[in-house]
Protein backbone atom coordinates (compact mmCIF):
# COMPACT_ATOMS: atom_id res chain seq x y z
CA UNK A 1 0.00 0.00 0.00
CA UNK A 2 2.73 2.61 0.87
CA UNK A 3 4.47 1.96 -2.58
CA UNK A 4 1.26 2.07 -4.12
CA UNK A 5 0.42 5.80 -2.29
CA UNK A 6 4.29 6.55 -3.16
CA UNK A 7 4.22 6.13 -6.79
CA UNK A 8 0.92 7.55 -6.91
CA UNK A 9 2.13 11.14 -5.20
CA UNK A 10 5.32 10.96 -7.71
CA UNK A 11 2.86 10.66 -10.70
CA UNK A 12 0.61 13.39 -9.93
CA UNK A 13 3.47 15.75 -8.82
CA UNK A 14 5.76 15.01 -12.06
CA UNK A 15 1.99 16.06 -14.18
CA UNK A 16 1.68 19.11 -12.22
CA UNK A 17 4.75 20.24 -13.28
CA UNK A 18 4.66 18.37 -16.63
CA UNK A 19 2.03 20.43 -18.48
CA UNK A 20 2.55 19.45 -22.09
CA UNK A 21 5.21 17.54 -22.17
CA UNK A 22 4.86 14.57 -23.25
CA UNK A 23 8.29 13.25 -22.81
CA UNK A 24 9.33 14.39 -19.48
CA UNK A 25 7.96 11.78 -17.12
CA UNK A 26 8.85 12.13 -13.77
CA UNK A 27 11.91 14.46 -14.15
CA UNK A 28 15.09 14.44 -12.48
CA UNK A 29 14.16 11.74 -9.59
CA UNK A 30 17.29 9.73 -7.89
CA UNK A 31 16.55 6.87 -5.87
CA UNK A 32 17.67 5.89 -2.55
CA UNK A 33 16.55 2.43 -2.58
CA UNK A 34 15.70 -0.22 -5.41
CA UNK A 35 12.13 0.08 -4.87
CA UNK A 36 12.11 3.99 -5.01
CA UNK A 37 10.37 4.83 -1.35
CA UNK A 38 13.13 6.33 -0.53
CA UNK A 39 14.35 9.36 -2.93
CA UNK A 40 14.93 13.12 -4.14
CA UNK A 41 14.02 14.92 -7.40
CA UNK A 42 15.32 18.30 -8.13
CA UNK A 43 13.63 20.95 -10.61
CA UNK A 44 15.86 23.57 -12.24
CA UNK A 45 14.61 26.16 -14.61
CA UNK A 46 15.69 29.52 -15.83
CA UNK A 47 13.63 32.33 -17.01
CA UNK A 48 15.27 35.25 -19.41
CA UNK A 49 14.04 38.81 -20.01
CA UNK A 50 14.82 40.73 -23.01
CA UNK A 51 13.07 44.21 -22.59
CA UNK A 52 12.30 47.30 -24.77
CA UNK A 53 10.56 50.26 -22.33
CA UNK A 54 8.88 53.62 -22.04
CA UNK A 55 10.66 54.67 -19.06
CA UNK A 56 8.33 57.13 -16.64
CA UNK A 57 8.98 61.12 -17.17
CA UNK A 58 12.27 62.39 -14.93
CA UNK A 59 14.50 59.30 -15.50
CA UNK A 60 17.67 58.92 -15.21
CA UNK A 61 19.95 55.14 -15.54
CA UNK A 62 23.98 55.26 -15.44
CA UNK A 63 23.23 58.88 -14.48
CA UNK A 64 22.24 59.56 -18.38
CA UNK A 65 18.51 61.18 -18.54
CA UNK A 66 16.39 59.01 -20.73
CA UNK A 67 12.76 58.53 -22.15
CA UNK A 68 13.39 54.63 -23.28
CA UNK A 69 15.41 51.37 -21.81
CA UNK A 70 16.20 48.20 -24.08
CA UNK A 71 18.32 45.38 -21.65
CA UNK A 72 18.69 41.94 -21.10
CA UNK A 73 18.30 40.44 -17.21
CA UNK A 74 17.83 37.42 -15.40
CA UNK A 75 14.42 37.28 -14.35
CA UNK A 76 14.49 33.72 -12.32
CA UNK A 77 17.43 31.58 -11.55
CA UNK A 78 16.41 28.41 -9.58
CA UNK A 79 16.91 25.07 -7.69
CA UNK A 80 14.21 23.18 -5.87
CA UNK A 81 14.99 19.74 -4.42
CA UNK A 82 12.44 17.63 -2.06
CA UNK A 83 13.05 14.74 -0.67
CA UNK A 84 10.95 11.70 0.78
CA UNK A 85 11.77 8.74 3.48
CA UNK A 86 8.49 7.00 3.82
CA UNK A 87 4.56 8.46 2.39
CA UNK A 88 4.45 10.42 5.37
CA UNK A 89 7.83 12.47 5.50
CA UNK A 90 8.86 15.36 3.48
CA UNK A 91 11.72 18.13 3.13
CA UNK A 92 11.55 20.82 0.76
CA UNK A 93 14.17 23.25 0.11
CA UNK A 94 14.19 25.95 -3.07
CA UNK A 95 17.10 28.46 -3.72
CA UNK A 96 17.74 30.88 -6.52
CA UNK A 97 18.09 34.53 -7.23
CA UNK A 98 15.78 37.02 -9.20
CA UNK A 99 15.88 40.08 -10.82
CA UNK A 100 19.61 40.85 -11.88
CA UNK A 101 20.29 43.02 -14.54
CA UNK A 102 23.44 45.07 -16.03
CA UNK A 103 23.12 47.82 -13.24
CA UNK A 104 21.46 46.31 -10.18
CA UNK A 105 20.43 43.04 -8.56
CA UNK A 106 23.61 41.98 -7.08
CA UNK A 107 24.54 41.13 -3.70
CA UNK A 108 23.86 42.86 -0.44
CA UNK A 109 26.32 45.65 0.30
CA UNK A 110 27.33 45.71 -3.48
CA UNK A 111 27.85 49.67 -4.89
CA UNK A 112 29.48 51.19 -7.74
CA UNK A 113 30.38 49.45 -11.35
CA UNK A 114 33.44 47.54 -10.09
CA UNK A 115 34.51 44.07 -10.10
CA UNK A 116 31.74 43.92 -6.65
CA UNK A 117 29.46 46.67 -8.93
CA UNK A 118 25.80 47.03 -8.31
CA UNK A 119 25.01 44.27 -11.17
CA UNK A 120 27.29 41.89 -10.10
CA UNK A 121 27.78 38.89 -7.60
CA UNK A 122 23.94 38.54 -6.82
CA UNK A 123 23.07 36.54 -3.36
CA UNK A 124 21.54 33.33 -3.52
CA UNK A 125 18.68 32.72 -0.87
CA UNK A 126 16.34 30.65 0.10
CA UNK A 127 12.96 30.56 -1.34
CA UNK A 128 11.18 27.85 0.91
CA UNK A 129 12.59 25.47 3.30
CA UNK A 130 10.09 23.45 5.17
CA UNK A 131 9.37 19.66 6.68
CA UNK A 132 6.38 18.22 6.63
CA UNK A 133 4.48 15.24 7.64
CA UNK A 134 1.66 13.77 6.61
CA UNK A 135 -1.14 12.98 9.21
CA UNK A 136 -3.96 11.69 7.08
CA UNK A 137 -2.67 10.13 3.93
CA UNK A 138 -5.14 10.20 0.72
CA UNK A 139 -6.68 7.10 -0.11
CA UNK A 140 -9.38 6.12 -2.77
CA UNK A 141 -11.71 4.80 -0.36
CA UNK A 142 -11.74 8.11 2.14
CA UNK A 143 -12.01 11.73 1.04
CA UNK A 144 -10.06 13.07 3.52
CA UNK A 145 -6.23 14.02 3.87
CA UNK A 146 -4.46 16.09 6.15
CA UNK A 147 -0.63 17.24 6.06
CA UNK A 148 1.39 19.53 8.50
CA UNK A 149 4.50 21.09 8.19
CA UNK A 150 6.64 23.86 9.65
CA UNK A 151 9.68 26.11 8.01
CA UNK A 152 9.75 29.24 5.56
CA UNK A 153 6.99 28.52 3.36
CA UNK A 154 4.87 29.25 0.54
CA UNK A 155 1.15 27.81 2.13
CA UNK A 156 0.08 31.83 2.13
CA UNK A 157 -3.66 31.50 1.36
CA UNK A 158 -5.51 34.50 -0.31
CA UNK A 159 -6.09 33.63 -3.57
CA UNK A 160 -4.56 30.68 -6.60
CA UNK A 161 -2.12 33.21 -7.60
CA UNK A 162 -0.46 34.09 -4.42
CA UNK A 163 0.66 30.47 -4.42
CA UNK A 164 0.98 29.88 -7.80
CA UNK A 165 4.17 28.13 -9.35
CA UNK A 166 6.12 30.21 -11.87
CA UNK A 167 7.03 27.43 -13.91
CA UNK A 168 3.84 27.36 -15.87
CA UNK A 169 2.27 31.23 -15.95
CA UNK A 170 -0.15 31.93 -19.33
CA UNK A 171 0.82 35.03 -19.25
CA UNK A 172 5.09 36.09 -18.92
CA UNK A 173 4.76 36.36 -15.12
CA UNK A 174 2.36 37.24 -12.12
CA UNK A 175 0.93 40.54 -12.14
CA UNK A 176 3.01 41.68 -8.87
CA UNK A 177 -0.50 42.24 -6.59
CA UNK A 178 -1.07 39.40 -6.15
CA UNK A 179 2.11 39.35 -3.04
CA UNK A 180 0.53 41.73 -1.30
CA UNK A 181 3.52 41.37 1.56
CA UNK A 182 6.45 40.89 -1.02
CA UNK A 183 9.39 41.71 0.47
CA UNK A 184 7.88 43.84 3.38
CA UNK A 185 6.88 41.19 5.67
CA UNK A 186 7.84 38.48 3.81
CA UNK A 187 10.90 36.52 2.10
CA UNK A 188 9.68 36.62 -1.36
CA UNK A 189 6.29 35.44 -0.80
CA UNK A 190 7.03 33.58 2.04
CA UNK A 191 7.04 33.50 5.41
CA UNK A 192 8.09 31.43 8.60
CA UNK A 193 5.52 29.68 10.16
CA UNK A 194 3.27 26.52 10.74
CA UNK A 195 0.49 24.63 7.74
CA UNK A 196 -1.65 22.43 7.43
CA UNK A 197 -2.94 20.86 3.88
CA UNK A 198 -5.39 18.60 2.57
CA UNK A 199 -8.02 17.77 0.79
CA UNK A 200 -12.17 16.79 1.58
CA UNK A 201 -13.59 15.20 -1.47
CA UNK A 202 -13.99 17.65 -3.97
CA UNK A 203 -12.39 20.60 -1.86
CA UNK A 204 -8.75 21.65 -0.74
CA UNK A 205 -7.75 23.47 2.21
CA UNK A 206 -4.71 25.50 2.94
CA UNK A 207 -3.96 27.00 6.21
CA UNK A 208 -1.14 28.71 8.19
CA UNK A 209 -0.32 30.69 10.96
CA UNK A 210 3.18 32.93 10.63
CA UNK A 211 5.53 35.12 12.51
CA UNK A 212 5.53 38.23 9.73
CA UNK A 213 9.21 39.34 9.48
CA UNK A 214 10.00 42.64 10.98
CA UNK A 215 9.12 45.95 9.15
CA UNK A 216 9.95 49.47 10.76
CA UNK A 217 9.29 51.92 7.87
CA UNK A 218 9.36 55.51 8.77
CA UNK A 219 6.69 57.12 9.25
CA UNK A 220 5.28 60.33 7.97
CA UNK A 221 3.67 62.82 10.53
CA UNK A 222 0.18 64.24 9.13
CA UNK A 223 -1.35 67.44 10.73
CA UNK A 224 -4.93 66.45 9.20
CA UNK A 225 -6.02 62.70 10.33
CA UNK A 226 -7.56 62.25 6.02
CA UNK A 227 -3.88 63.10 5.15
CA UNK A 228 -2.38 60.21 7.28
CA UNK A 229 -0.47 57.57 5.31
CA UNK A 230 0.24 53.91 6.96
CA UNK A 231 3.28 52.37 6.22
CA UNK A 232 4.64 48.82 7.23
CA UNK A 233 6.33 49.06 10.80
CA UNK A 234 5.23 45.94 12.82
CA UNK A 235 8.63 45.61 14.76
CA UNK A 236 7.76 42.89 17.15
CA UNK A 237 5.75 41.54 14.66
CA UNK A 238 2.07 39.55 16.14
CA UNK A 239 0.95 36.62 14.42
CA UNK A 240 -0.08 36.49 10.87
CA UNK A 241 -3.07 33.74 9.55
CA UNK A 242 -3.58 33.08 6.08
CA UNK A 243 -6.45 30.38 4.55
CA UNK A 244 -6.94 29.17 1.07
CA UNK A 245 -10.63 26.99 0.21
CA UNK A 246 -11.16 25.99 -3.78
CA UNK A 247 -14.13 23.95 -4.89
CA UNK A 248 -12.89 21.93 -7.60
CA UNK A 249 -15.64 20.43 -9.84
CA UNK A 250 -14.39 18.71 -12.53
CA UNK A 251 -10.19 16.98 -12.20
CA UNK A 252 -8.77 17.31 -9.04
CA UNK A 253 -5.55 18.93 -8.55
CA UNK A 254 -2.19 17.81 -6.59
CA UNK A 255 -1.72 19.41 -3.16
CA UNK A 256 1.47 17.56 -3.14
CA UNK A 257 3.54 21.18 -3.66
CA UNK A 258 2.09 24.06 -2.69
CA UNK A 259 2.78 25.48 -6.36
CA UNK A 260 -0.80 26.16 -8.15
CA UNK A 261 -0.39 25.57 -11.97
CA UNK A 262 -0.91 28.44 -14.39
CA UNK A 263 -1.98 26.86 -17.72
CA UNK A 264 -2.55 23.01 -17.63
CA UNK A 265 -2.28 23.32 -22.02
CA UNK A 266 -5.56 20.85 -22.25
CA UNK A 267 -4.22 18.02 -20.45
CA UNK A 268 -6.68 18.56 -17.41
CA UNK A 269 -10.41 19.47 -17.22
CA UNK A 270 -10.61 22.21 -14.51
CA UNK A 271 -13.11 24.50 -12.79
CA UNK A 272 -12.29 25.95 -9.45
CA UNK A 273 -13.42 28.14 -7.35
CA UNK A 274 -11.80 29.85 -4.37
CA UNK A 275 -12.04 32.59 -1.25
CA UNK A 276 -8.74 33.21 0.83
CA UNK A 277 -7.87 35.72 3.40
CA UNK A 278 -4.48 36.83 4.73
CA UNK A 279 -4.91 38.85 8.28
CA UNK A 280 -2.23 40.02 10.85
CA UNK A 281 -3.18 42.93 13.89
CA UNK A 282 -0.67 45.84 14.34
CA UNK A 283 1.22 45.79 11.18
CA UNK A 284 1.01 48.72 9.78
CA UNK A 285 1.44 52.79 11.72
CA UNK A 286 0.32 56.65 10.73
CA UNK A 287 1.13 59.39 12.94
CA UNK A 288 -1.20 62.48 13.25
CA UNK A 289 -0.30 65.53 15.09
CA UNK A 290 2.73 63.31 16.37
CA UNK A 291 0.36 60.82 17.75
CA UNK A 292 0.79 57.16 16.45
CA UNK A 293 -1.70 54.54 15.66
CA UNK A 294 -1.05 51.13 14.63
CA UNK A 295 -3.56 49.29 12.14
CA UNK A 296 -3.98 45.79 10.87
CA UNK A 297 -3.48 44.50 7.29
CA UNK A 298 -6.43 42.32 6.47
CA UNK A 299 -6.40 40.70 3.05
CA UNK A 300 -9.85 38.99 1.20
CA UNK A 301 -10.08 37.46 -2.32
CA UNK A 302 -11.93 35.83 -4.82
CA UNK A 303 -11.17 33.84 -7.69
CA UNK A 304 -12.11 31.44 -10.46
CA UNK A 305 -10.26 29.24 -12.49
CA UNK A 306 -10.89 27.49 -15.72
CA UNK A 307 -8.54 25.01 -18.00
CA UNK A 308 -9.71 22.33 -20.19
CA UNK A 309 -10.07 21.11 -23.95
CA UNK A 310 -12.30 22.47 -26.16
CA UNK A 311 -13.30 21.28 -29.82
CA UNK A 312 -12.41 18.40 -31.72
CA UNK A 313 -10.37 16.26 -29.58
CA UNK A 314 -7.63 15.80 -32.77
CA UNK A 315 -6.87 19.33 -32.56
CA UNK A 316 -5.65 19.63 -28.90
CA UNK A 317 -7.47 22.87 -28.30
CA UNK A 318 -7.60 24.62 -24.84
CA UNK A 319 -8.78 27.67 -23.37
CA UNK A 320 -7.45 29.07 -19.92
CA UNK A 321 -9.02 31.90 -18.22
CA UNK A 322 -8.55 33.01 -14.27
CA UNK A 323 -10.25 35.81 -12.70
CA UNK A 324 -9.86 37.21 -8.94
CA UNK A 325 -10.76 39.84 -6.92
CA UNK A 326 -8.78 41.40 -4.10
CA UNK A 327 -10.24 43.75 -1.33
CA UNK A 328 -6.97 44.91 0.46
CA UNK A 329 -7.03 46.74 3.74
CA UNK A 330 -2.97 48.07 5.04
CA UNK A 331 -4.02 50.91 6.72
CA UNK A 332 -5.54 54.64 5.68
CA UNK A 333 -4.24 56.03 2.33
CA UNK A 334 -1.16 52.58 2.27
CA UNK A 335 0.25 52.71 -1.39
CA UNK A 336 3.45 50.49 -2.73
CA UNK A 337 4.96 51.46 -6.21
CA UNK A 338 6.71 48.03 -7.24
CA UNK A 339 8.40 47.86 -10.89
CA UNK A 340 10.04 44.80 -11.95
CA UNK A 341 13.77 44.80 -12.28
CA UNK A 342 13.65 48.33 -12.16
CA UNK A 343 17.11 50.11 -13.10
CA UNK A 344 15.78 53.87 -12.98
CA UNK A 345 16.46 56.39 -10.34
CA UNK A 346 15.48 59.82 -10.47
CA UNK A 347 16.20 62.50 -12.87
CA UNK A 348 17.00 65.75 -10.36
CA UNK A 349 17.64 68.01 -13.54
CA UNK A 350 14.46 67.08 -15.22
CA UNK A 351 11.95 69.83 -14.91
CA UNK A 352 8.58 68.50 -16.35
CA UNK A 353 5.96 66.36 -14.94
CA UNK A 354 7.53 63.48 -13.13
CA UNK A 355 5.85 60.30 -12.60
CA UNK A 356 4.13 60.26 -8.77
CA UNK A 357 5.08 56.35 -8.39
CA UNK A 358 8.86 57.47 -9.56
CA UNK A 359 11.30 56.91 -11.83
CA UNK A 360 12.17 53.59 -14.29
CA UNK A 361 9.06 51.58 -14.46
CA UNK A 362 7.43 52.12 -11.61
CA UNK A 363 3.80 52.16 -10.89
CA UNK A 364 1.22 52.25 -8.11
CA UNK A 365 1.30 47.98 -7.59
CA UNK A 366 -0.41 47.56 -3.81
CA UNK A 367 -1.93 49.93 -1.74
CA UNK A 368 -5.48 50.22 0.36
CA UNK A 369 -8.29 49.42 -1.66
CA UNK A 370 -9.35 46.97 -4.45
CA UNK A 371 -7.77 45.65 -7.42
CA UNK A 372 -9.72 42.70 -10.10
CA UNK A 373 -7.72 40.87 -12.68
CA UNK A 374 -8.60 38.21 -15.22
CA UNK A 375 -6.02 37.36 -18.44
CA UNK A 376 -7.82 34.46 -20.74
CA UNK A 377 -5.95 32.10 -23.81
CA UNK A 378 -6.45 29.78 -26.23
CA UNK A 379 -4.16 27.24 -27.31
CA UNK A 380 -4.27 26.85 -31.00
CA UNK A 381 -5.09 23.55 -33.21
CA UNK A 382 -2.62 21.09 -33.53
CA UNK A 383 -3.37 18.36 -35.46
CA UNK A 384 0.31 16.37 -35.51
CA UNK A 385 0.42 13.26 -33.19
CA UNK A 386 2.79 14.55 -30.94
CA UNK A 387 2.61 18.00 -31.05
CA UNK A 388 6.12 19.79 -30.15
CA UNK A 389 5.24 23.93 -31.06
CA UNK A 390 2.11 24.95 -29.94
CA UNK A 391 1.20 28.71 -29.89
CA UNK A 392 -1.46 30.12 -26.77
CA UNK A 393 -2.33 34.09 -27.24
CA UNK A 394 -3.67 35.49 -24.35
CA UNK A 395 -4.47 38.54 -23.05
CA UNK A 396 -5.11 40.09 -19.63
CA UNK A 397 -7.10 43.06 -17.65
CA UNK A 398 -6.62 45.18 -14.32
CA UNK A 399 -8.49 47.45 -12.92
CA UNK A 400 -6.44 49.16 -9.56
CA UNK A 401 -8.76 51.07 -7.48
CA UNK A 402 -6.47 52.23 -4.45
CA UNK A 403 -8.01 55.04 -1.44
CA UNK A 404 -4.49 56.62 -2.05
CA UNK A 405 -5.07 57.80 -5.30
CA UNK A 406 -8.57 59.38 -6.79
CA UNK A 407 -8.67 57.65 -10.12
CA UNK A 408 -8.82 54.15 -10.73
CA UNK A 409 -6.57 52.58 -13.59
CA UNK A 410 -6.94 50.29 -16.29
CA UNK A 411 -4.14 48.25 -17.54
CA UNK A 412 -3.72 45.28 -20.33
CA UNK A 413 -0.92 42.84 -21.28
CA UNK A 414 -1.13 41.46 -25.00
CA UNK A 415 0.60 38.29 -25.54
CA UNK A 416 1.50 35.17 -26.96
CA UNK A 417 3.38 31.87 -26.11
CA UNK A 418 5.38 29.86 -28.02
CA UNK A 419 5.90 26.34 -26.73
CA UNK A 420 8.44 24.59 -28.04
CA UNK A 421 8.10 21.13 -25.28
CA UNK A 422 5.27 22.70 -23.20
CA UNK A 423 6.38 24.65 -20.48
CA UNK A 424 9.81 23.38 -20.25
CA UNK A 425 11.01 24.48 -23.27
CA UNK A 426 8.95 28.18 -24.19
CA UNK A 427 9.43 31.39 -25.56
CA UNK A 428 6.73 34.60 -24.48
CA UNK A 429 6.23 37.56 -26.07
CA UNK A 430 3.99 40.13 -24.18
CA UNK A 431 3.58 43.59 -24.29
CA UNK A 432 1.78 45.29 -21.26
CA UNK A 433 1.30 49.31 -20.01
CA UNK A 434 1.11 50.97 -16.87
CA UNK A 435 -0.64 54.48 -15.58
CA UNK A 436 1.48 57.32 -15.11
CA UNK A 437 0.00 59.31 -12.61
CA UNK A 438 1.01 63.19 -12.54
CA UNK A 439 -1.44 63.84 -9.47
CA UNK A 440 -3.71 61.85 -7.41
CA UNK A 441 -6.18 62.63 -9.84
CA UNK A 442 -4.59 62.96 -12.84
CA UNK A 443 -3.53 59.57 -15.51
CA UNK A 444 -1.01 61.95 -17.82
CA UNK A 445 -0.21 59.03 -19.96
CA UNK A 446 -0.09 55.02 -20.08
CA UNK A 447 3.74 53.49 -20.85
CA UNK A 448 4.26 50.84 -22.78
CA UNK A 449 7.00 47.59 -22.14
CA UNK A 450 7.89 44.93 -24.71
CA UNK A 451 9.08 41.65 -23.11
CA UNK A 452 10.28 38.63 -24.64
CA UNK A 453 11.29 35.35 -21.85
CA UNK A 454 12.98 32.53 -22.91
CA UNK A 455 12.30 29.40 -20.52
CA UNK A 456 13.16 26.39 -19.80
CA UNK A 457 12.83 23.90 -16.32
CA UNK A 458 13.84 20.79 -15.77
Amino acid sequence: MKKTLLTTALLIAALSFGQGSPDYGGGLKFNINPEGTKYMRFIAWNQIWLRSSQMNPGTMIGEEGITNQEDIGLRRLRLLAYAQISPRYMIVTHIGINNQTFINGGASGSAGTGGYGAGKKPGIFFHDAWNEYAVVLPKESKPFSLSMGAGLHYYMGLSRMTMSSTLNYMTIDAPIFNWALIENSDQFARQIGVFAKGKYNKFEYRFSINKPFATNQAVVNATLPENAVAVDNNNNSKWSKAGYVEYQIFDKESNFLPFKVGSYLGTKKMLNIGVGFYTTPSATKTSVNGISEKHPINLFAGDIFVDMPVGDKKKKMAITAYSVFYDYDFGPNYLRNIGIMNEGVADTGFTGNKALAGAGNLQPMIGTGNIWYTQAGFLLPNKAEKPKVRVQPFAAYTYKNFDALDKASNQFDFGTNLFLDGHHAKITAQYSNRPIYIAKDNIESYKGEFLLQLQIYL
